[in-house]
């Protein structure tokens, strides 16, 4: 129910970025909201009247692999019934073109200077069966700056925690003059139980700690803190408060322009934002079975990681049976 919810608020976050996108470079309320009334969906990428959304979540500045997309979630949007069907994909599965896990194609890309995201589209059709027509790559450095730029968020912290291990950045490589511990390269963050008032740099350490003792320590207390603070931050965006000011919904925007890459164009955007909101009592969530996958034995084949491989060998008998659920 959990990994629901926090779909679903990312879907939301979505929407606002294609709806805000436009505006900024058209700077023109009249052609979005003639192209938004008016839509043509010609102008949307689609094979047998599914899109294909691949939304990426990466790091970035900070993290000690930056370029890694450890959220990786594919959305197909259908035309004809206005549906939206929203799968995550285990950012551990094998993908043998690149030797690699599904979450470093992304990175792949970048090394290789591919701007049509090429490796990672071909390892996530080799998975679903199809391929992604458009990519958005999300920093969570995104955080931060849509806190900073909202002024402050207001969240509930459930349980109280403490972290001794929290990275700090740009010391990832440092010999702590000879600490064994390499004790210099962490700080402690603690949050007490209760409302909290909090600024970038303290949501950005909220959602991305993982190392305090007990339950706050598991990646699905992690997902439920990144789902609090992403629904702060959409009820302070959607507030009187920033809606009516000018200056604040700029400076929201381009802590959205700053940390989002996506191959969108325009049109294409406005059409698919038109599409997401016509869609939005019909959404539903997938998940590869878990009689799919199977970890893969430390040997050579795969370079000694823990990875998840395809019970069969092969996707073919996960991604037939995906058409039946999203169209």
């Amino acid at each position: 129910m959990a990994k629901t919810k926090v779909m679903r608020f990312l879907l939301l976050f979505l929407i606002l970025g294609l709806i805000f996108a436009p505006f900024y470079l058209l700077r023109s309320y009249f052609a979005i909201g003639f192209k938004f009334i008016n839509t043509d969906y010609s102008k949307l990428k689609s094979k047998d009247g599914i899109t294909s959304v691949l939304i990426l979540g990466k790091g970035g500045e900070g993290h000690t692999a930056p370029d890694l997309t450890d959220t990786i979630i594919n959305i197909f949007v259908s035309q004809n019934s206005k549906k939206l069907s929203l799968l995550p994909l285990p950012r551990d599965i094998w993908i043998p073109e690149i030797r690699a896990k599904i979450n470093s194609a992304y990175y792949w890309d970048k090394q290789r200077e591919n701007k049509n995201y090429e490796l990672t589209r071909l390892a996530v059709e080799g998975v679903v069966g199809k391929r992604p027509d458009y990519l958005v790559v999300v920093n969570f450095s995104m955080f931060k700056d849509l806190v900073e730029a909202l002024g402050g968020i207001e969240v509930v912290v459930e349980n109280s925690f403490v972290d001794n291990k929290f990275p700090i950045p740009g010391l990832e490589e440092d010999l702590c003059d000879g600490d064994k511990t390499y004790g210099c390269r962490y700080e402690t963050i603690q949050f007490e139980e209760g409302l909290q008032t909090m600024d970038g740099e303290t949501s950005l350490k909220f959602v991305r700690s993982r190392n305090s003792e007990g339950n706050e320590g598991t990646d699905i207390a992690r997902e439920a803190r990144q789902q609090k603070v992403i629904a702060a931050i959409k009820n302070k965006t959607l507030s009187s408060e920033i809606i009516l000011e000018p200056k604040s919904i700029i400076s929201v925007l381009n802590s959205v322009l700053n940390n989002v890459e996506t191959d969108f164009d325009i049109e294409s955007a406005i059409v698919l934002a038109r599409v997401l909101l016509d869609s939005k009592d019909n959404v539903h969530s997938l998940t590869i079975p878990e009689d799919f996958l199977e970890v893969s034995k430390n040997i050579y084949k795969y370079d000694y990681q823990y990875v998840f491989i395809p019970r069969n060998g092969n996707w073919s008998d996960f991604s037939t049976t995906l058409p039946n659920q999203i169209y």
